[in-house]
């Protein structure tokens, strides 16, 4: 755990003086930010031409469809294996930070939506359980997620073969997590962005809140990073 017993305690002139000079620091890191977002967004497009069919609450839909009128659609690849009893604690983790996006995200011409390899029943009973209200499809039955780069065969994860966040790696399961972005004119979707591993950190709203605080996310020490995290209904207290 990190030590927060000797915290160094200053006058209030003296803390609003370092205070100043990280706030400096902060601005430049938020242009910083915006010019590489600007990067992100001026990244060329390929065209989708896979006709993938998705399995959802209101039945098979395609690509097309996920983007509901939108023309800009977010996917987040939320790890559970078609074998699996539960959701990914970490994918897990994440998403309970996404009721509540979708009206927003609607306002700005855009549609989010998760999607895992599971069944759609274990989804939609695993939403359930956890009291999410976000929308979760399957891609069981498609290659989606091996073509987004979050999904690979035993014999990939034996060999150290997988290739994950662009560079072939001992990744150590056959799902993996990630978030992909399209964009539709008219009848075209084209894949305009996918992130992966430590850029999925921008979308976990409490580890942001963590950040500010002077423990920040306590990691230190761990046999890994988030060995403290449980499903929300696993906590003890």
């Amino acid at each position: 755990m990190t030590d927060t017993t000797t915290p160094n305690v200053v006058t209030r002139e003296k803390w609003l003086k370092a205070r100043l000079e990280l706030l400096e620091a902060e601005k430049a890191f938020t242009r910083e930010r915006d010019a590489l977002s600007a990067r992100r967004r001026a990244l060329p497009w390929v065209r989708v031409d896979t006709p993938y069919r998705f399995d959802t609450p209101e039945g098979p839909a395609s690509l097309a469809d996920l983007f509901d009128g939108r023309s800009q659609l977010i996917v987040s690849h939320f790890m559970y294996g078609p074998d699996w009893e539960e959701g990914c604690p970490s994918c897990s983790f994440w998403a309970d930070g996404y009721d509540g996006l979708d009206i927003h995200l609607a306002h700005r011409d855009t549609a989010f939506v998760a999607v895992s390899r599971a069944p759609l029943e274990k989804l939609l009973a695993y939403r359930e359980r956890m009291g999410w209200r976000f929308r979760w499809v399957s891609s069981l039955n498609t290659g989606f997620n091996r073509d987004f780069g979050v999904s690979f065969t035993p014999e990939e994860i034996a060999a150290g073969t997988a290739v994950y966040n662009y560079r072939p790696k001992g990744f150590p399961s056959t799902e993996a997590p990630g978030f992909s972005v399209f964009a539709r004119r008219g009848t075209e979707v084209y894949h305009t962005y996918s992130t992966y591993a430590r850029g999925l950190d921008m979308m976990n709203t409490a580890y942001h809140l963590l950040d500010l605080t002077p423990k920040g996310r306590d990691e230190d020490g761990l046999p890994w990073p988030m060995a403290w995290l449980r499903r929300h209904d696993r906590y003890e207290d």
